[in-house]
Protein backbone atom coordinates (compact mmCIF):
# COMPACT_ATOMS: atom_id res chain seq x y z
CA UNK A 1 0.00 0.00 0.00
CA UNK A 2 1.38 3.45 -1.07
CA UNK A 3 2.87 5.47 1.98
CA UNK A 4 0.20 8.35 2.78
CA UNK A 5 -2.83 6.52 1.18
CA UNK A 6 -6.13 6.31 2.18
CA UNK A 7 -8.30 3.75 0.67
CA UNK A 8 -11.50 2.27 2.04
CA UNK A 9 -12.01 5.92 4.42
CA UNK A 10 -15.39 6.74 3.39
CA UNK A 11 -16.14 2.51 3.92
CA UNK A 12 -16.73 2.56 8.10
CA UNK A 13 -19.35 5.50 7.08
CA UNK A 14 -21.38 3.31 4.54
CA UNK A 15 -21.48 0.19 6.72
CA UNK A 16 -23.00 2.30 9.06
CA UNK A 17 -25.66 4.02 6.95
CA UNK A 18 -26.72 0.43 5.15
CA UNK A 19 -26.70 -1.19 8.42
CA UNK A 20 -29.13 1.45 9.75
CA UNK A 21 -31.34 1.00 7.08
CA UNK A 22 -31.40 -2.59 7.18
CA UNK A 23 -32.61 -2.19 10.67
CA UNK A 24 -35.02 0.64 10.55
CA UNK A 25 -35.97 0.84 6.38
CA UNK A 26 -36.00 -2.69 5.95
CA UNK A 27 -37.49 -3.62 9.71
CA UNK A 28 -34.38 -7.08 9.63
CA UNK A 29 -33.43 -8.46 12.61
CA UNK A 30 -30.28 -8.17 14.67
CA UNK A 31 -29.13 -11.65 13.52
CA UNK A 32 -30.08 -10.85 9.81
CA UNK A 33 -27.46 -7.45 10.19
CA UNK A 34 -24.62 -9.00 12.27
CA UNK A 35 -24.56 -11.97 9.26
CA UNK A 36 -24.61 -8.64 6.62
CA UNK A 37 -22.08 -6.78 8.17
CA UNK A 38 -19.71 -9.84 8.11
CA UNK A 39 -20.47 -10.39 4.50
CA UNK A 40 -19.62 -6.80 3.90
CA UNK A 41 -16.46 -6.43 6.34
CA UNK A 42 -14.76 -9.49 4.51
CA UNK A 43 -15.44 -7.59 1.61
CA UNK A 44 -13.71 -4.52 2.49
CA UNK A 45 -10.89 -5.84 3.79
CA UNK A 46 -10.58 -8.00 0.66
CA UNK A 47 -10.66 -4.82 -1.35
CA UNK A 48 -8.34 -3.33 1.39
CA UNK A 49 -5.50 -5.33 -0.20
CA UNK A 50 -5.23 -4.42 -3.54
CA UNK A 51 -5.98 -0.29 -2.22
CA UNK A 52 -9.56 -0.05 -3.31
CA UNK A 53 -12.61 1.11 -1.82
CA UNK A 54 -16.69 -0.24 -1.65
CA UNK A 55 -18.05 3.17 -3.63
CA UNK A 56 -15.26 2.79 -6.13
CA UNK A 57 -15.41 -1.09 -6.67
CA UNK A 58 -15.38 -2.63 -10.02
CA UNK A 59 -16.84 -5.77 -11.57
CA UNK A 60 -13.62 -7.23 -11.66
CA UNK A 61 -13.19 -6.83 -7.16
CA UNK A 62 -16.25 -8.82 -6.97
CA UNK A 63 -15.57 -11.40 -9.34
CA UNK A 64 -12.05 -11.47 -7.52
CA UNK A 65 -13.44 -11.39 -4.58
CA UNK A 66 -15.84 -15.01 -5.22
CA UNK A 67 -12.60 -16.89 -6.68
CA UNK A 68 -10.66 -15.81 -3.67
CA UNK A 69 -13.76 -17.12 -1.77
CA UNK A 70 -13.13 -20.45 -3.48
CA UNK A 71 -9.77 -20.69 -3.40
CA UNK A 72 -10.23 -20.40 0.42
CA UNK A 73 -12.69 -23.48 0.36
CA UNK A 74 -15.36 -21.43 1.20
CA UNK A 75 -18.79 -23.47 0.25
CA UNK A 76 -21.06 -22.30 -2.65
CA UNK A 77 -23.80 -21.63 -0.87
CA UNK A 78 -22.13 -19.04 1.59
CA UNK A 79 -20.55 -17.50 -1.34
CA UNK A 80 -24.06 -17.09 -2.98
CA UNK A 81 -25.12 -16.10 0.17
CA UNK A 82 -21.94 -12.92 0.17
CA UNK A 83 -23.02 -12.03 -2.97
CA UNK A 84 -26.75 -11.92 -2.62
CA UNK A 85 -25.71 -9.39 0.42
CA UNK A 86 -23.26 -7.20 -1.81
CA UNK A 87 -26.02 -6.87 -4.43
CA UNK A 88 -28.37 -5.66 -2.05
CA UNK A 89 -25.76 -3.48 -0.58
CA UNK A 90 -24.97 -1.81 -4.23
CA UNK A 91 -28.68 -1.32 -4.89
CA UNK A 92 -28.72 0.98 -2.03
CA UNK A 93 -25.75 2.98 -3.28
CA UNK A 94 -27.17 2.68 -6.60
CA UNK A 95 -31.05 4.00 -5.28
CA UNK A 96 -29.15 6.64 -2.85
CA UNK A 97 -27.19 8.07 -6.11
CA UNK A 98 -23.91 7.18 -4.30
CA UNK A 99 -22.58 5.40 -7.31
CA UNK A 100 -23.62 5.11 -11.26
CA UNK A 101 -22.80 1.63 -11.70
CA UNK A 102 -23.35 -1.67 -10.09
CA UNK A 103 -20.27 -3.66 -9.93
CA UNK A 104 -22.64 -6.73 -9.32
CA UNK A 105 -25.11 -6.68 -12.22
CA UNK A 106 -24.69 -9.52 -14.90
CA UNK A 107 -22.63 -11.72 -12.50
CA UNK A 108 -23.73 -15.48 -12.13
CA UNK A 109 -24.16 -16.53 -8.48
CA UNK A 110 -22.61 -19.77 -7.53
CA UNK A 111 -24.46 -22.63 -8.24
CA UNK A 112 -26.29 -23.14 -4.91
CA UNK A 113 -29.31 -25.66 -6.26
CA UNK A 114 -26.59 -27.89 -7.27
CA UNK A 115 -26.04 -28.23 -3.59
CA UNK A 116 -29.08 -30.33 -1.90
CA UNK A 117 -30.05 -29.42 1.86
CA UNK A 118 -28.39 -32.73 3.67
CA UNK A 119 -31.30 -34.37 5.70
CA UNK A 120 -31.20 -37.37 7.60
CA UNK A 121 -33.03 -40.68 7.31
CA UNK A 122 -36.45 -41.45 8.62
CA UNK A 123 -35.12 -44.23 10.55
CA UNK A 124 -32.10 -41.86 12.19
CA UNK A 125 -34.58 -39.20 13.10
CA UNK A 126 -36.93 -42.37 14.79
CA UNK A 127 -33.89 -43.43 16.71
CA UNK A 128 -32.56 -39.96 17.64
CA UNK A 129 -36.48 -39.38 19.04
CA UNK A 130 -36.92 -42.62 20.66
CA UNK A 131 -33.05 -42.23 22.61
CA UNK A 132 -34.70 -38.57 23.80
CA UNK A 133 -38.13 -40.24 24.51
CA UNK A 134 -36.33 -43.21 26.99
CA UNK A 135 -34.03 -40.68 28.63
CA UNK A 136 -37.09 -38.27 29.23
CA UNK A 137 -39.53 -41.46 30.71
CA UNK A 138 -36.78 -42.94 32.98
CA UNK A 139 -37.85 -42.84 36.70
CA UNK A 140 -34.82 -40.99 37.64
CA UNK A 141 -34.58 -38.20 34.64
CA UNK A 142 -34.82 -34.50 35.18
CA UNK A 143 -36.19 -31.69 34.18
CA UNK A 144 -33.21 -31.36 31.16
CA UNK A 145 -33.85 -34.67 29.80
CA UNK A 146 -37.89 -33.33 29.47
CA UNK A 147 -36.50 -30.14 28.03
CA UNK A 148 -34.09 -32.06 25.25
CA UNK A 149 -36.73 -34.52 24.15
CA UNK A 150 -39.16 -31.39 23.75
CA UNK A 151 -36.60 -29.50 21.36
CA UNK A 152 -35.66 -32.23 19.54
CA UNK A 153 -39.14 -33.42 18.58
CA UNK A 154 -40.46 -29.78 17.76
CA UNK A 155 -37.12 -28.83 15.70
CA UNK A 156 -38.36 -31.85 13.63
CA UNK A 157 -42.27 -31.67 13.87
CA UNK A 158 -42.27 -27.82 12.68
CA UNK A 159 -39.09 -27.21 10.88
CA UNK A 160 -38.11 -24.64 12.93
CA UNK A 161 -34.69 -22.42 12.29
CA UNK A 162 -32.78 -22.67 15.65
CA UNK A 163 -32.92 -18.69 16.42
CA UNK A 164 -36.78 -19.45 16.36
CA UNK A 165 -36.82 -22.07 18.09
CA UNK A 166 -34.74 -19.89 20.87
CA UNK A 167 -36.80 -16.81 20.45
CA UNK A 168 -40.42 -18.89 21.59
CA UNK A 169 -42.27 -18.05 24.72
CA UNK A 170 -44.70 -20.22 26.73
CA UNK A 171 -47.12 -18.13 25.15
CA UNK A 172 -46.05 -19.27 22.00
CA UNK A 173 -47.46 -22.99 22.39
CA UNK A 174 -51.10 -24.06 21.66
CA UNK A 175 -51.12 -27.39 22.91
CA UNK A 176 -55.10 -27.86 22.41
CA UNK A 177 -54.91 -26.45 19.25
CA UNK A 178 -51.37 -28.31 18.35
CA UNK A 179 -49.58 -25.60 17.19
CA UNK A 180 -46.99 -22.72 17.81
CA UNK A 181 -46.55 -19.12 16.62
CA UNK A 182 -43.13 -18.55 14.99
CA UNK A 183 -41.15 -15.43 14.26
CA UNK A 184 -39.54 -15.95 11.51
CA UNK A 185 -36.81 -13.48 9.28
CA UNK A 186 -38.16 -10.42 9.13
CA UNK A 187 -39.76 -10.81 12.67
CA UNK A 188 -42.78 -12.25 10.46
CA UNK A 189 -44.95 -14.41 12.20
CA UNK A 190 -46.53 -18.15 11.40
CA UNK A 191 -48.67 -20.37 12.63
CA UNK A 192 -46.92 -23.74 12.49
CA UNK A 193 -48.76 -26.78 13.24
CA UNK A 194 -47.03 -29.81 15.98
CA UNK A 195 -47.92 -33.73 15.53
CA UNK A 196 -48.66 -35.62 18.70
CA UNK A 197 -45.47 -36.87 19.66
CA UNK A 198 -43.95 -33.23 20.09
CA UNK A 199 -47.60 -31.71 21.54
CA UNK A 200 -47.11 -34.89 23.98
CA UNK A 201 -43.23 -33.81 24.74
CA UNK A 202 -44.33 -30.59 25.11
CA UNK A 203 -46.68 -30.94 28.31
CA UNK A 204 -44.47 -33.04 29.63
CA UNK A 205 -41.96 -30.40 29.53
CA UNK A 206 -44.21 -27.71 30.43
CA UNK A 207 -45.84 -29.56 33.28
CA UNK A 208 -42.85 -31.09 35.43
CA UNK A 209 -39.67 -29.95 33.44
CA UNK A 210 -39.75 -26.60 32.88
CA UNK A 211 -40.99 -25.70 37.06
CA UNK A 212 -38.29 -27.38 37.86
CA UNK A 213 -35.64 -25.63 35.71
CA UNK A 214 -37.51 -22.29 37.53
CA UNK A 215 -37.27 -23.72 40.74
CA UNK A 216 -33.40 -24.06 40.36
CA UNK A 217 -32.95 -20.83 39.37
CA UNK A 218 -32.74 -17.12 41.41
CA UNK A 219 -34.28 -15.38 38.01
CA UNK A 220 -35.54 -17.67 35.96
CA UNK A 221 -36.69 -15.71 32.58
CA UNK A 222 -40.74 -15.61 33.23
CA UNK A 223 -41.04 -15.71 29.00
CA UNK A 224 -39.03 -18.17 27.24
CA UNK A 225 -40.23 -21.27 26.42
CA UNK A 226 -37.08 -23.03 26.91
CA UNK A 227 -34.38 -22.56 29.50
CA UNK A 228 -31.24 -23.42 30.84
CA UNK A 229 -30.49 -25.50 34.14
CA UNK A 230 -29.77 -21.26 35.75
CA UNK A 231 -33.10 -20.52 34.24
CA UNK A 232 -31.97 -18.65 31.13
CA UNK A 233 -33.05 -18.83 28.04
CA UNK A 234 -31.04 -21.16 25.66
CA UNK A 235 -28.46 -19.73 23.06
CA UNK A 236 -27.95 -20.75 19.15
CA UNK A 237 -24.78 -22.39 20.12
CA UNK A 238 -25.99 -24.52 23.26
CA UNK A 239 -29.03 -25.95 21.01
CA UNK A 240 -26.32 -26.83 18.09
CA UNK A 241 -24.39 -28.72 20.80
CA UNK A 242 -27.15 -30.56 22.31
CA UNK A 243 -28.38 -32.27 18.90
CA UNK A 244 -24.95 -33.09 17.68
CA UNK A 245 -24.47 -34.82 21.18
CA UNK A 246 -27.96 -36.25 20.25
CA UNK A 247 -26.66 -37.72 16.97
CA UNK A 248 -22.74 -36.63 15.71
CA UNK A 249 -24.67 -36.83 12.22
CA UNK A 250 -26.71 -34.41 12.69
CA UNK A 251 -27.40 -30.40 13.45
CA UNK A 252 -30.29 -28.36 13.70
CA UNK A 253 -30.47 -27.39 10.35
CA UNK A 254 -30.43 -31.02 9.10
CA UNK A 255 -33.41 -31.68 11.04
CA UNK A 256 -35.20 -28.77 9.32
CA UNK A 257 -34.52 -30.20 6.13
CA UNK A 258 -35.50 -33.91 7.34
CA UNK A 259 -38.96 -32.11 8.35
CA UNK A 260 -39.37 -30.56 4.55
CA UNK A 261 -37.56 -33.59 2.50
CA UNK A 262 -39.99 -36.34 4.22
CA UNK A 263 -43.28 -34.19 3.88
CA UNK A 264 -42.45 -34.00 0.32
CA UNK A 265 -41.82 -37.82 0.15
CA UNK A 266 -44.77 -38.35 1.45
CA UNK A 267 -47.04 -36.65 -0.90
CA UNK A 268 -46.97 -32.93 0.40
CA UNK A 269 -47.45 -29.62 -2.25
CA UNK A 270 -44.35 -27.31 -2.01
CA UNK A 271 -47.24 -24.35 -1.41
CA UNK A 272 -47.59 -25.91 2.10
CA UNK A 273 -44.16 -26.87 2.88
CA UNK A 274 -43.30 -23.57 1.78
CA UNK A 275 -45.66 -21.70 4.60
CA UNK A 276 -44.27 -24.56 7.20
CA UNK A 277 -40.92 -23.84 6.69
CA UNK A 278 -41.55 -19.59 6.76
CA UNK A 279 -40.18 -19.83 3.12
CA UNK A 280 -40.59 -16.07 1.62
CA UNK A 281 -39.66 -17.53 -1.61
CA UNK A 282 -41.06 -20.97 -3.31
CA UNK A 283 -37.81 -21.78 -5.61
CA UNK A 284 -36.33 -22.11 -1.81
CA UNK A 285 -38.47 -24.77 -1.29
CA UNK A 286 -38.56 -26.22 -4.70
CA UNK A 287 -34.93 -27.85 -4.27
CA UNK A 288 -37.06 -30.14 -1.49
CA UNK A 289 -38.73 -31.54 -4.91
CA UNK A 290 -35.37 -32.74 -6.12
CA UNK A 291 -33.97 -34.11 -3.01
CA UNK A 292 -36.98 -36.62 -2.70
CA UNK A 293 -36.28 -37.33 -6.68
CA UNK A 294 -33.12 -38.65 -5.67
CA UNK A 295 -34.34 -40.95 -2.30
CA UNK A 296 -36.71 -42.07 -4.97
CA UNK A 297 -34.72 -43.04 -7.38
CA UNK A 298 -32.06 -44.52 -5.25
CA UNK A 299 -34.95 -46.51 -3.24
CA UNK A 300 -36.34 -47.89 -6.71
CA UNK A 301 -33.15 -49.07 -7.53
CA UNK A 302 -32.64 -50.75 -4.41
CA UNK A 303 -36.08 -52.92 -4.23
CA UNK A 304 -37.02 -53.30 -7.62
CA UNK A 305 -36.34 -56.36 -9.02
CA UNK A 306 -36.02 -54.95 -12.86
CA UNK A 307 -33.75 -52.14 -11.94
CA UNK A 308 -30.66 -53.21 -9.65
CA UNK A 309 -29.09 -54.20 -13.16
CA UNK A 310 -28.31 -53.02 -16.42
CA UNK A 311 -28.81 -55.69 -19.18
CA UNK A 312 -25.19 -56.23 -20.89
CA UNK A 313 -23.61 -53.72 -23.66
CA UNK A 314 -23.64 -56.96 -26.52
CA UNK A 315 -27.33 -57.03 -26.49
CA UNK A 316 -27.00 -60.65 -24.55
CA UNK A 317 -29.89 -61.43 -22.32
CA UNK A 318 -28.86 -63.03 -18.84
Amino acid sequence: MASGSNPDARNPVLLREYLNFLRVDKGLRPLTCEAYERDLTMFCEFLESSNATLAAARQGDVMGFLEHLKKHGVESRSAARKLSCLRGFYRWMLLDKRISHDPTVNLESPSTWKVLPKSLAESEISTMLDHAALAAAHPQRDGVALRDDAILELLYAAGLRVSELTDLRVEDVSLEEGRVLVRGKGDKERVVPIGVAAVRALKVYLEQGRPELVRGSRKPDATRLFLSVRGQGLTRQWIWHMVKAADSHASPHMLRHSCATHMVEHGADLRTVQTLLGHADIATTQVYTHVALSRLKAVHREHHPRARRLPPSDGTTQ
